[in-house]
């Protein structure tokens, strides 16, 4: 048999000699070096490449100007509450209510004063009618105020109490007046049948009537001091969290920036530096802003409203003592208490160590000057002589109007010593007289307490205002800023994305 023979190189190879088929290896970009650690949880979540670090750093940085925004937001809220409860609801009915408790009692004043004048000549009793009518119409509109102003269930109920009260009071003080009135007598003692209805009315005023009134005061005062806490302290938190965010903002900003011109070998990217220049200002104006809104909430509270309720208060209770002088005068068989009273009322006033009316009243007559924090006398106008100021022209016109009440005060003070004097001399006829002379010195004392709250009432108002535009406008400034900074920083990142797509 012959071989066939085939061509050089042809010829397959043994089953022994077949080639191994290629290595699957992994793409170069995937492989691992020998001896390398596989990279953490961690590390498998940081972005790899340029581009994912640069839509990383876009998202930060969006999120921290959402945050920034949200932020600033919640606290511009919290100052505008503020302000509102302080400045428009709460404070002004607590201002309404001191003005009632006031009305009340210079109704009790005038009217004791119209039984005290009897019908001697002088018109002495037609002038405390007359004011007795005049309170009692602003004491009126004062409540209407107050149960306006009212929004809890139980506001509106001592409202409606202080009402029916104020009723039963003017029928007891009416009948009083018309039976004294029928005796056509001179000044003086009335009858008995006359302090029988007058202490009803008077036991009605003091046991009934000013309690109920004052709870309308303390129940909206402690409303308008726990909202200025609440408020001022979410403000001052809000403030801290926008300066944390802006700076975190800023410095993730400042950041990309330093990355793109690393990596892009730019020297700068002018979107993104303006979007870092446009939050460094959101940043620094939206903290100031939060800042004055806080001082404003102070000065609204400490400065204004704190104070007009103090002096409030101590106008009310001094025009509730001299009705105890009054009544005094009028029904000798409670005169030890109602003297008791008086000496109480004027230490709630300005207090001074003191045991009885004659020690108080020698006390008094000392020297009652003092140094703005620094009084060594208590009591209502010792807490006003005690708060903190600032320094400059307003504090000096507050300490020279509490200088004049204060002086005015003695006055008041000497007057009721004298009074009392003369009845213990047994002198009542001239003490009545006396009592009707002092009524232009009380009424000095009275317009210098209204002089100093007048002072107050502006600060509060500026206070109110300055709060109110402070936070003008920066619901649109804030959406407007927001919204500029983001564009600004897509259009920096976009050319930078761009190019290096473009580049692979």
């Amino acid at each position: 048999m012959t071989a066939v023979q085939q061509a050089p190189g042809t010829a397959r190879p043994a089953p022994s000699q077949r080639p191994a088929p290629p290595d699957r290896r992994r793409p170069s970009g995937l492989r691992r070096a020998e001896g390398e650690t596989p990279p953490g949880r961690v590390a498998r979540l940081l972005p790899r490449t340029v581009a994912a670090r640069i839509r990383a750093l876009t998202a930060v940085s969006l999120v921290l100007l959402v945050a920034l925004l949200a932020v600033a937001w919640a606290a511009i809220a919290n100052a505008r509450e503020g302000v509102r409860v302080i400045g428009q609801d709460a404070g002004p009915q607590v201002v309404a209510t001191g003005d009632l408790y006031f009305q009340l009692t210079d109704m009790d004043a005038q009217l004791g004063n119209a039984l005290l004048a009897g019908g001697a000549a002088g018109g002495e009793r037609d002038q405390a009618l007359a004011r007795y009518n005049d309170n009692r119409l602003k004491a009126g509109d004062a409540l209407l105020k107050a149960a306006k102003l009212a929004d809890e269930r139980t506001e509106e109920n001592t409202a409606r109490d202080v009402l029916d009260a104020l009723g039963r009071y003017e029928r007891l003080a009416g009948q009083a007046l018309l039976l004294d009135r029928q005796s056509d007598r001179a000044s003086g003692r009335p009858s008995t049948e006359v302090i029988g209805l007058y202490r009803q009315a008077t036991d009605l005023m003091k046991l009934d009537l000013l309690p109920k009134a004052y709870n309308l005061t303390l129940d909206n005062g402690t409303l308008v001091r726990h909202t200025y806490e609440d408020k001022r302290s979410a403000v001052l938190t809000g403030r801290m969290w926008v300066l944390v965010t802006g700076l975190a903002l800023l410095a993730v900003l400042a950041g990309f920036q330093l990355y793109l011109a690393k990596r892009f070998r730019r020297v700068l990217n002018v979107p993104l530096a303006l979007a870092t220049l446009a939050s460094l200002v959101l940043v620094a104006t939206g903290t100031a802003m939060l800042s004055g809104q806080a001082s404003h909430l102070r000065q609204a509270k400490e400065e204004g409203f704190d104070s007009i309720l103090s002096l409030a208060r101590a106008r009310a209770i001094s025009n509730s003592a001299a009705a105890d002088e009054t009544r005094f005068l009028l029904d000798p068989e409670r005169a030890d208490a109602y003297e008791q009273v008086y000496l109480s009322k004027s230490q709630t006033v300005l207090y001074l160590p003191a045991g009885n009316l004659t020690e108080y009243n020698r006390a008094v007559q000392g020297d009652l000057s003092f140094e703005p924090g620094r009084a060594r006398f208590l009591g209502f106008l010792g807490t006003e002589a005690n708060r903190p100021t600032e320094s400059g022209e307003q504090q000096s016109r507050l300490v020279n109007a509490l200088n004049k009440a204060l002086g005015d005060y003695q006055k008041v003070q000497a007057n009721d010593r004298q009074m009392r004097d003369l009845v213990h001399a047994g002198k009542r006829a001239e003490a009545i007289a006396a009592r009707g002379a002092a009524t232009e010195d009380f009424a000095v004392y009275d317009r210098s307490l209204q002089s100093l709250i007048g002072l107050h009432q502006k600060e509060f108002d500026e206070a109110v205002k300055d709060g109110d535009d402070g936070t003008s406008g920066w619901y649109t400034v804030l959406p407007i800023a927001g919204v500029a900074i983001a564009l600004l920083v897509l259009i920096g990142v976009r050319p930078r994305l761009a190019e290096y797509r473009w580049s692979k």
